[in-house]
Formats: structure tokens, C-alpha cells, sequence
């Protein structure tokens, strides 16, 4: 997800340094006219904007707060523009941290799989300071097919991220339950996924679906302990909130079994297994 979006940061034009934990990923970004940074803080000393697209909680508070990290090496008027799946608790936490030291602090989490942040078909959902945000539209618009605004605390943009991500979980898990059925009713999973497409004209549903009908979970666009910790997430946004989420209790065991049965790097698609080990497939 960072090399789409850096990628298209460096097509549109912009300087971009980047840092990787693991450095050979940000070294493939040097043909094309990107420079190695040693640490986060180094990567973004000199910017306008930093952004971070890491996998959890930990990993964002390990490069922005941790050794040589992103806060307080930003100088003034520079924002730190988290793209990560993170908690609503952690950014909130992030943006009083930033706020400590003086800094800006945007979430701009997006929807797209690997292959949208390449082509720039990204969907970036952005909270913060109205100010900043328009500031930095270009670059939203420089990643990203669309910019939606979720409100002027940027854990409200996360709450958003949350949600959608619970959303799709759940028509995995319909699609997962439909195809074992299918399956069992000797019905070709292709014909009710073409159905589906006709019926719902949602790209989400088309692609995951034919993931799932075609059982092709590897190689991973979006590894299933990710989903596992974002529908963990999603479950503690709603305990803050006092609002029950039944199906995402539902979606963590299913998940969680998938994870039990060695799926954890596995597409979140594969979580169809976990129907098709329940219809004795």
C-alpha cells in the first residue's frame, strides 16, 4: 500500500524520501526518483508532509514515537498524515502528541486494495483541522480516485475506516456461508457470483466474490490477522461508543478460526474455509 501511494506521490510530481523497516522495500522506490531515508525522523525533517502506512497500533507508535520517530523531528507547518488502519484511541492519541510538540496531525486512512493504490483508485477518508486538509488535498488527490471528510477530529476519519472494514468483513463472511451452500446445492458458485454483480453493480462484492469462488487466497492483498485486527478494533470504537455490533462479535470467531486453522497470511478471503470446514466441505 505505501509503494502505490508513494509511487503516485513521485507521478504527480512531488519530492518524496522514503523509509521502510524492511529497507529492500524502500530501495525498489529509488528508480523512480525516490530517496532512502536511515530513519523515520530523517525521512521527514525537511518535508511538508509525512505520511505513514504501517500494519497496527504498534508499528505506527514505534515509528512516530518511538527512537528516532516522526514526532518532533517535523518542523513547523508540516503535518504527519496517518494512512494506517489504526484505533480511534491511538489517534487520538497521536494527535495530542503532535499537538504537545506544536504539529499538525491529519488521519487520512484509505479503502483500496494494493492494486487501487497503485492505479490511484484509493478512496481517502480525511479528518482533521478543515484548514489542513485542504492544504493537503492535492496530495489526497495525487493517491486517491475520491476525498471524503469525516469531521474535524481526525479519530472520526479511523471510526470511518473501522466501519468500512466491518462492512466488508461481513460480505465475506454472507458470500463465504452462500458459497458453501452453493456448493452443496450443486450450483457452480460463478453463476451466483455473476448474479450477485448484476444485482448489487459493486465492485467489492465482484472482486471478493470471485476471490472466494475461485478459492485463490494467496497471494495475499489484504492478509486475514490484518482483518482479524481491524474487526478487533471495530469492537473496541463501539465499546467507547456504548453501541453493540453483534455481527463483528460474529466475524472476530470467524476469523479467529480461521486464524486457529493456519490462515493468518492467507487473503481475509479465505476466511470462506472456515463455512466450508462448518458445511462438512
Amino acid at each position: 500500500m505505501g509503494s502505490g501511494i508513494a509511487r503516485n506521490l513521485l507521478r504527480a510530481g512531488h519530492e518524496v524520501a522514503v523509509y521502510n523497516r524492511s529497507r529492500e522495500k524502500a530501495q525498489a522506490l529509488v528508480s523512480e526518483g525516490a530517496s532512502v531515508a536511515e530513519t523515520p525522523a530523517d525521512a521527514c525533517r525537511e518535508v511538508e508532509a509525512a505520511f505513514t502506512m504501517l500494519s497496527d497500533d504498534a508499528a505506527v507508535h514505534e515509528v512516530v514515537l518511538g527512537e528516532n520517530g516522526i514526532a518532533g523531528a517535523l518542523r513547523p507547518g508540516a503535518a504527519h498524515i496517518s494512512s494506517s488502519t489504526v484505533g480511534t484511541a491511538m489517534a487520538r492519541r497521536l494527535a495530542a502528541e503532535h499537538a504537545a510538540l506544536g504539529e499538525t496531525f491529519l488521519s487520512a486512512p484509505v479503502f483500496g486494495r494494493p492494486e487501487a493504490a497503485e492505479a490511484k483508485k484509493l478512496l481517502v477518508v480525511a479528518a482533521g483541522a478543515q484548514s489542513a486538509i485542504e492544504r493537503f488535498r492535492p496530495l489526497f488527490d495525487a493517491i486517491g480516485r475520491q476525498t471524503f471528510v469525516a469531521g474535524a477530529e481526525p479519530w472520526q476519519a479511523n471510526a470511518v475506516k473501522l466501519c468500512g472494514n466491518f462492512m466488508i468483513a461481513s460480505m465475506l463472511e454472507s458470500f463465504s456461508e452462500a458459497n458453501a451452500t452453493l456448493r452443496k446445492s450443486s450450483v457452480d458458485p460463478h453463476l451466483f457470483l455473476d448474479v450477485m454483480s448484476a444485482l448489487f453493480g459493486s465492485p467489492v462484492y465482484a472482486n471478493y466474490g470471485r476471490l472466494i469462488a475461485d478459492e485463490r487466497f494467496e497471494p495475499a492483498g489484504f492478509a486475514l490477522k490484518l482483518g482479524l485486527k481491524d474487526v478487533r478494533l471495530v469492537l473496541e470504537a463501539a465499546l467507547e461508543m456504548s453501541s453493540p455490533m453483534p455481527l463483528a462479535s460474529v466475524m472476530r470467531d470467524q476469523l479467529l478460526s480461521a486464524m486457529a486453522q493456519g490462515q493468518a497470511e492467507l487473503d481475509w478471503s479465505s476466511v470462506a474455509r472456515v463455512a466450508a470446514r462448518n458445511s462438512g466441505l
